[in-house]
């Protein structure tokens, strides 16, 4: 089981994969593929301020048809726990995400060089 981070999921939606390293690659295509709920909310903001031009939801379903992505549904206030130890950004998303991640120790797949050095199981 991996997590994507929010940009590698606009990415693979726009097929954009020449973006994706080919370690990224490789572990997308070999476990089952999740995102925290938080991906979703940060899809819409990006949608919002008119970063990106598709409905958050859409682009889920897309990538759920297509790649069996996944929404995580493990319980909010304990991911929400997790993330007051990661004092390291103050990005509320990245805490969010990384702490979903870290939740059962597994792998996030990000390009953010924040989250690189400060989350171990995080790989580009």
């Amino acid at each position: 089981m991996i997590y994507l981070d929010t940009h590698v999921v606009v990415w693979l939606y726009a097929g954009q994969t020449h973006h994706i390293s080919g370690k990224a690659t490789e572990l997308i295509n070999r476990h089952e593929i999740f995102i925290s709920p938080i991906v979703r909310l940060e899809l819409q903001y990006l949608l919002e301020i008119q970063r990106i031009t598709v409905k958050a939801n859409d682009i889920i379903l897309n990538l759920s048809d297509l790649i069996g992505l996944r929404i995580c549904d493990k319980h909010f206030n304990t991911i929400v726990s997790g993330a007051f130890h990661l004092s390291w950004t103050r990005d509320p998303f990245d805490r969010i995400i990384v702490a979903n991640a870290a939740l059962n120790d597994n792998i996030l797949v990000t390009k953010d060089q924040h989250i690189l050095e400060n989350y171990e199981k995080a790989f580009w």
